[in-house]
């Protein structure tokens, strides 16, 4: 757990058209299904002017704490200019003070094994926005290593 200052990150991707909840592992069921429409609709390919090849997988806009609906979002980061596609949305990360939290291990158990984790340390949560960012420590889904950023 390292406290950092990240400076604002803009995002174009796809989202739940809902909101999910961590209530019935609902989440866990909403994620992977937006996760495969990421994949399958070659989404990574038709996202322009990508700063890197990092994809960012954003927990947003929570109508309260960790208990309430929230927004889920999968996108890279971009320049503030780009033009937002057709089909795409484009998500804003505030600069802000974040604890980063590391995933490690089998995929996609250990993401939310690091997210009980997460519920349940002494921290104080802004709830803005939480993202993980999924780069080459993930390639081996056997031996994965995730960064989570909370926002605080």
């Amino acid at each position: 757990m390292e406290k950092q200052h990240i400076d604002i990150i803009h995002l174009i991707g796809i989202t739940l058209p809902y909101k999910t909840t961590n209530a019935n592992n609902q989440a866990a069921q909403d994620c992977g299904q937006l996760w495969q429409e990421f994949e399958k609709g070659g989404w990574f390919t038709k996202i322009p002017e990508k700063v890197n090849n990092k994809v960012y997988a954003v927990y947003h806009n929570y109508d309260g704490d960790h208990t309430q609906p929230y927004s889920y979002f999968i996108g890279c980061k971009v320049t503030p200019e780009t033009t937002v596609p057709e089909g795409m949305v484009k998500v804003i990360i505030q600069s802000g003070d974040f604890i980063e939290f590391t995933a490690k291990g089998k995929m996609p158990d250990c993401i939310g094994e690091e997210w009980n984790k997460i519920w349940t340390a002494d921290i104080e949560r802004a709830y803005k926005a939480d993202f993980e960012i999924y780069d080459e420590r993930c390639s081996d889904w056997n031996n994965a290593e995730i960064p989570i950023y909370i926002g605080i």
